[in-house]
């Protein structure tokens, strides 16, 4: 009996180790199989990585560009500016001389035609010779023209074409050169503003570039990094078709 149980034991008796074929490798063991999406994975990272130092060194050389185009033009913009304001003081100084000259011109010419309404011709002749240079062949044009007879004939001789006070040419010359200065810095102004607009697109290139680090997936650093390319890309092109000081 004691055999028989034995017996029953061995044949129920579940063996210690089996040949279940040899063990799944693991750690250094891997298969190359599953070696391989992360090498795939590795291998994307290391070129958007490269990609990324590439932008970000190029945007740090076109940033600092497009800052000394924008302080270049602003400079110039400055002097413009200054030169504005320059021309417009010296057309006011030579309009002040020709108001004081058509101002003398005024009275003595209101004396002269008092003194010929009263028939005073010592008085008209000691005024008609102390008409200025400029007024003087004026005069002598208007009445030329008979203008108490013809009534097409110019109301006085500050009318005249002829009639050229001192300082009035050069403040009309003067205030064009206002004009244009002044025109020339609003150009200028323009131009800085744009590098300005440069410098505010460039750093934006260097935020979604710094960025792409961040992405949870791949992909999506990917199409970070990708924006800050097409933003680099508009930036370059804009950088070379603008004006340059060099």
């Amino acid at each position: 009996m004691p055999d028989e149980h034995d017996a029953a034991i061995r044949e129920h008796e579940v063996p210690a180790h089996r040949d279940e074929g040899p063990a799944a490798p693991h750690g250094d063991g891997e298969p190359a199989e599953a070696l391989r999406p992360h090498a795939h994975v590795r291998r994307e990272g290391h070129v958007r990585e490269i990609v990324t130092v590439v932008v970000l060194s190029v945007t740090a050389v076109l940033t600092a560009w497009s800052v000394f185009e924008a302080s270049q033009w602003g400079g110039e913009m400055s002097i413009a500016f200054s030169r504005a304001s320059s021309s417009r003081i010296e057309a006011s100084r030579y309009a002040a001389e020709a108001d004081a000259a058509r101002g003398y011109d005024l009275q003595t010419f209101a004396v002269w035609v008092q003194a010929v309404a009263q028939q005073d011709e010592p008085l008209a002749e000691f005024v008609r010779q102390r008409f200025s240079p400029h007024f003087g062949p004026a005069v002598d044009e208007w009445l030329a023209l008979k203008p108490l007879q013809d009534p097409s004939a110019p109301a006085s001789p500050f009318a005249m074409p002829s009639y050229q006070p001192p300082g009035r040419a050069e403040a009309a010359a003067a205030d064009k050169r206002a004009e244009e200065w002044f025109a020339r810095g609003l150009l200028l102004d323009e131009r800085s503003d744009r590098y300005t607009f440069l410098t505010v697109l460039f750093a934006l290139v260097l935020f979604f570039a710094s960025l792409s680090h961040r992405g949870r997936t791949e992909r999506l650093r990917w199409v970070v990094l990708g924006v800050a390319l097409v933003l680099l890309v508009a930036g370059t092109a804009l950088l070379l078709a603008f004006p340059k000081i060099v």
